[in-house]
């Protein structure tokens, strides 16, 4: 059955493919037809253009004699009107185009030419069927310079009168930059040849290149093999009756269209060929391109047939591909799906753990705070109670600070700041604060430096100090006591003169964590959870905002761990060379940082502008500069503060404590303002940035506006007692100085 059905289909196609065949058969008989045509109307069409390039050729220099004559006649009139006519032909200049001059006057038989010799008619041949413009012409000759020429006279009268004859000779070679640059794109051949002669006088540039030294029309016959005696006959007498012609004979091999075309009545004629290839190439191009069409109709044809033989297999195979696609489009939303589901677990497990972190220290602060109420009147508890309000409150503020900081990294706002810093005051502050903090759990913290070829480097030192404390701080939060925490500056080879590369490494011998943990300890909703690292406090975006950091500095960062053997994080990067090779004087720069260490100081009998817009933090700056003894007049805004000041008598404030945020008029701005006054103490009164941004942009833009120290809110009272103490007594200097 199957069998029959085969054979049955196939009696049915064969049909079809014989009228396709047949189709295609008249149609290629049609463009054969068609084509033949269009190559014999194109090539009729060619020998038409060619008859009007020749003749184009022929009516410029026509048109230039004509302009010679026509030139030559008004020098003979200014020449007849001269007392002095010999001068002026001795002065002639030659040109390219008129070569010489001269004159003979009447009823003489020599004259003067403007080369200075004596000049005669005598061995010039003028023919009077040979004129230009009017005017006689002698037969073509080779003149002193060795090129062809002619001359043409012209009679000099005055008032009827003739007052001599004027003589210029001119150059074929003239002729040459009139004519086109190119003929058939220089595939043919123009001679111009004398019709008395049958010399060739003048072979233009740019029209073919000269393969034979033709110097005749004889010559030409031998060169390109015209032997034919009817053909040369044929020539002939087309140069006796001053005719035209043009036929077709091979030139070295090839089929090529010869011509003879009179110029100015056969004064001269324009002699040469052009290739058949070159006349008839629009024809062969189109003929090509018929047969290209033929040629891809048929490809098309036979690919039909392919496409239609392999047409249900590839139904099979699209149908197959769309099932793959459907499952492969499946899977990915299934693993979207997983991976959203992830992102959104973790996102929980974050705001979980967040919840739990704030609502801690917030109980504590709330806690504490009742307690303080109702033991008011027992100092020693009101002590206890606020340290700890005072550690749950500073605790609460690093996990807000995390959060920002995170923030702030995703939204791509963290600028680096490129400042020269040395590297052991780097090593010396990070000593400074973590080796007290080891030294409470009685853990051993060890420095290590190695290779480093440079001590002055250049790059953003604050956030240096921000991924080193984060590593460091945390090495101790989770090594137990007695444990060990190493500190390693190590320099590596340089890829680059002008950069000094160093591995810092952060080892200690706690806790350590697990291999699936390791995978996600820099993603931003992570934390380790076991029964021992619950018990520490922290939000898990350290490290997260640690990663980022290095890689914003264009370094890298690793981390190797065991559980219960430690842990080793390995920062690799790249920091600028400094030029200054000398170590600056140690009590400049630390001498800023002791005074800024030092004891606190009284305020007392200081006074104090505050601006402050928030009622409580007001009312917290008033309370604490009466309990120091001091004056303190607080104002809203910014703009009040400037008018303040404007209107206090000289040394009447010692300091100015600026918020930055406040309606009318913010910090900056009115900072800018009061220094600009005109007064003794605007320049030099200090003021006190006291604002809730805590970035190092914030800071950078505070110093800027004129401030000169920035403390961010929530304001530790003893660093600002200890500040404005200093600031004002003298004993830290202007940061502008």
């Amino acid at each position: 059955m199957k069998k029959e059905k085969s054979e049955y289909k196939t009696e049915k196609r064969l049909p079809l493919f014989l009228s396709i065949i047949l189709v295609f058969c008249i149609l290629g008989g049609v463009v054969f037809s068609v084509s033949r045509k269009i190559v014999r109307e194109m090539s009729e069409a060619a020998i038409q253009n060619l008859n009007e390039n020749l003749n184009l050729i022929k009516s410029t220099i026509e048109s230039i004699w004509s302009k010679d004559a026509e030139f030559q006649k008004l020098m003979a009139l200014e020449i007849a009107g001269m007392e002095n006519p010999q001068e002026y032909v001795l002065s002639y200049q030659r040109n390219e185009t008129m070569v010489k001059l001269s004159l003979i006057p009447a009823g003489e038989q020599e004259g003067i030419s403007s080369t200075g010799e004596v000049f005669s008619e005598e061995g010039m041949e003028f023919v009077p069927s040979r004129v230009m413009g009017g005017l006689e012409v002698s037969r073509s000759y080779v003149n002193y310079m060795g090129t062809w020429a002619y001359t043409v006279k012209c009679p000099v009268e005055k008032d009827g009168v003739e007052k001599g004859t004027l003589y210029v000779e001119y150059t074929y070679d003239s002729l040459d930059k009139a004519l086109p640059d190119g003929f058939y794109n220089k595939q043919a051949m123009l001679y111009i040849m004398d019709a008395e002669t049958e010399r060739f006088v003048l072979k233009p540039k740019g029209m073919g290149a000269r393969s034979a030294g033709h110097v005749n029309l004889e010559d030409f016959y031998r060169a390109n093999s015209i032997h034919e005696e009817a053909l040369r006959a044929r020539i002939e007498d087309s140069l006796k009756d001053k005719q035209d012609i043009m036929f077709y004979h091979d030139i070295r091999g090839k089929s090529a269209l010869n011509f003879i075309w009179m110029v100015n009545d056969g004064t001269v004629c324009l002699v040469g060929y052009v290739p058949t290839e070159s006349i008839q190439k629009e024809a062969k191009t189109v003929n090509v391109n018929i047969l290209v069409v033929v040629a891809v109709m048929t490809s098309a044809f036979f690919l039909c047939c392919v496409l239609y033989y392999f047409n249900q297999r590839q139904q099979r195979n699209i149908l197959r591909e769309r099932e793959e696609e459907r499952e492969r489009h499946n899977k990915e939303l299934t693993d979207a799906l997983h991976a959203a589901q992830l992102a959104s677990n973790a996102k929980t497990m974050f705001l979980s753990n967040m919840s739990h972190d704030i609502r801690t220290p917030m109980n504590a602060v709330i806690g504490f705070t009742t307690l303080l109420a109702r033991d008011a009147e027992n100092p020693d508890k009101v002590r206890d109670y606020t340290k700890k309000i005072m550690a749950s409150g500073q605790h609460l503020l690093s996990l807000i600070n995390d959060i920002l900081e995170v923030s702030k990294i995703e939204s791509g706002k963290v600028v680096l700041n490129r400042e020269e810093f040395a590297l052991k005051d780097l090593i010396a502050s990070l000593d400074a604060i973590i080796r007290p903090m080891a030294g409470a759990k009685g853990q051993e913290f060890h420095v290590e430096i190695e290779d480093i070829k440079h001590e002055f480097l250049v790059g953003d030192e604050t956030r240096i100090n921000q991924i080193l404390i984060n590593l460091l701080s945390n090495a101790v939060k989770y090594t137990p006591d007695g444990g060990n925490v190493w500190l390693r500056f190590i320099g590596l080879k340089q890829h680059s003169s002008q950069f000094e590369r160093i591995r810092i490494e952060v080892e200690d011998d706690g806790y350590g964590m697990t291999q699936e943990y390791l995978k996600t300890i820099f993603d931003v909703f992570t934390r380790a959870e076991n029964s021992t690292t619950n018990k520490v406090q922290g939000t898990g975006l350290g490290m997260a905002i640690t990663k980022n950091i290095v890689e914003l500095m264009g370094g890298t960062i690793e981390v190797f761990s065991q559980v219960d053997e430690g842990s080793l994080f390995r920062v690799e990067v790249e920091f600028a060379i400094s030029d200054r090779k000398v170590e600056e004087p140690s009590g400049e720069k630390d001498g800023k940082k002791s005074a800024l260490e030092a004891g606190i100081s009284s305020l007392e009998g200081l006074n104090f502008l505050a601006a402050e817009d928030n009622e409580i933090n007001a009312e917290i700056l008033s309370e604490i500069f009466s309990m120091e003894g001091a004056g303190c007049e607080i104002v809203e805004n910014g703009k009040l503060a400037l008018e303040r000041f404007m209107a206090s008598a000289e040394g009447e404030f010692d300091a100015i404590l600026m918020d930055v945020q406040m309606p009318v008029m913010n910090g900056y701005d009115a900072t800018r303002a009061i220094r600009a006054l005109d007064r003794a103490d605007a320049g030099r009164i200090p003021i006190i940035a006291m604002t809730a941004n805590a970035f190092a942009e914030d800071e950078k833009e505070a110093l800027k506006a004129g401030m000169n120290i920035h403390l961010a809110k929530p304001v530790d009272i003893d660093l600002l007692k200890n500040v404005i103490s200093q600031c004002v007594r003298g004993r830290v200097p202007d940061e502008k100085e």
